[in-house]
Order: C-alpha cells, then sequence, then structure tokens
C-alpha cells in the first residue's frame, strides 16, 4: 500500500465517489465518518496514512483486497455490513407488525412533539425500557443542556403499515432510502430520535448537521451498549435488536 498515494486518493473519495443507494446517485461518504471511524477503529483524519491503515485492516476482515482505499467497492461493503447490524427482532421476521400486547404507551414527555396523537405514540416494551435507560446514560453523559430543546427524544416509533402508507403517498419522493414500503417501525423497535437540524430531512446539509453534533455522535459510540443499531441513512434513525456482544 503507497502510504501518500492512498491518503491523497481517500482525501478525493471522501467528498466525490459516485455511488447508488435507494435508487438515488450519492456523492462521498464523508456524512457517514462516524459510523466509519467506528468500524475501522480509528478517528484520524480521512487523508491521513493512520486513516488508510484502518480501513486496510477492515479490508482484510472482510475479505477485500487489503489497499487502504475507501472506493466504492469497500464502501458499499461497508453498507452491507451497517445494515446487516439492523438486527430488529430476536425471532420475528424483521418488519413484520406487532400485536398489541406487544407495544407500550410512552408518555408524552418522551416525544418531540408532545402534543403527539395517542395513537403514535406506541413503542416495543423492550425497546422502550432500553431507550430510557439510553437516554438517562446521555444525560449522565453530555448533560442536560446539550439534550435541550429535545434532544434524543423520540419523533416516531410504531406506524401501522396504513399509516406508513400515507406518509408514502404525502411524500412521493421519499424513495426506498427514506421512507420504505415495508417499514421497520412496523415492529414498534425503530425509533427516530431528534438528533439536531431538522427532524428528518434527508437533504444532505441537514443531515452534515446532524451527524457533527454531540447527540449523534455519542449513539453511535454507546447505542449498542443498549442494543440500539443505526441505520447509516438517516442520522435519526435507530432501531432495536437487544444487546449485541460485538458491540
Amino acid at each position: 500500500m503507497d502510504g501518500i498515494s492512498t491518503a491523497e486518493e481517500n482525501r478525493r473519495l471522501r467528498y466525490e465517489l459516485s455511488w447508488t443507494f435507494g435508487g438515488k446517485r450519492q456523492r462521498g461518504w464523508n456524512l457517514y465518518l462516524a459510523l466509519i471511524a467506528r468500524m475501522i477503529g480509528t478517528v484520524a483524519d480521512p487523508g491521513s496514512a493512520e486513516f488508510a491503515r484502518g480501513v486496510a485492516a477492515w479490508q482484510r476482515r472482510a475479505g477485500l483486497t487489503a489497499d487502504g482505499r475507501l472506493d466504492e467497492e469497500t464502501w458499499l461493503a461497508m453498507v452491507t455490513a451497517l445494515q446487516a447490524r439492523r438486527r430488529l427482532a430476536s425471532g420475528k421476521r424483521a418488519n413484520s407488525p406487532l400485536t398489541g400486547s406487544e407495544l407500550q404507551l410512552a408518555p408524552a414527555e418522551d416525544f418531540f412533539d408532545p402534543a403527539r396523537p395517542l395513537e403514535l405514540r406506541y413503542v416495543d416494551a423492550a425497546a422502550y425500557t432500553a431507550y430510557r435507560r439510553m437516554y438517562a446514560a446521555a444525560v449522565g453523559a453530555l448533560g442536560q443542556a446539550t439534550l435541550a430543546n429535545g434532544g434524543l427524544r423520540i419523533i416516531s416509533a410504531y406506524r401501522s403499515p396504513s399509516y406508513q402508507a400515507v406518509l408514502r403517498r404525502q411524500s412521493p419522493n421519499s424513495g426506498r432510502a427514506g421512507l420504505a414500503i415495508n417499514s421497520p417501525h412496523f415492529t414498534g423497535r425503530a425509533l427516530d430520535l431528534y438528533v439536531g437540524g431538522e427532524p428528518v430531512s434527508t437533504a444532505d446539509w441537514n443531515r452534515q448537521i446532524q451527524v457533527d453534533g454531540k447527540i449523534y455522535r455519542w449513539l453511535v459510540g454507546h447505542g449498542s451498549e443498549f442494543g440500539f443499531n443505526p441505520y447509516f441513512y438517516e442520522p435519526w434513525h435507530w432501531e432495536f435488536g437487544g444487546i449485541d456482544s460485538r458491540s
């Protein structure tokens, strides 16, 4: 691996790599740098030789050519690995709608919008217990001031298939990456959490604000300790799958 040329290439690819997700062309991987850093085990600058060495080590573990370049092949392999961590249900088919007995009504104060209708305030019982533990830990680590103005409050939890269909009709251009036909929210174990910016806008400028924030970075580092894994494309979307010993 040529450390200098590889570092220069990663510096370019960070903003210029062309790739496709959810039927939409994407550019660069800078928005996902916090997740990448966790995967490769270094917070070094992406244009450094240390970062390239971390990428090469990850490539070897993934069975790829270990050249240290975070190119399209490597990035899409990382996306696949991130998506595989979204283990929503133990013993249930992912995205399978829950029965009423598995859902728990969360209090209005847990929501970003405390006026959210009662029928939209249900959460899987195990996921809700884990969320409350995670929220308490975030308060201790970040301080209440960081979580002011709705930080880490629930934007959306359980959604029925019929309600999801309504959302898709209201936002016909959201695509598969945004509003899935078979949504993880059907399980009650997917939580949209407020991490800053516009709550659920996938505009690159908004996601950049979110991923640069303290709340999101804390979630990347600690969410799995409470059983939550991220949907890499949406910084606000976290899914409960139980505690993972690999985290």
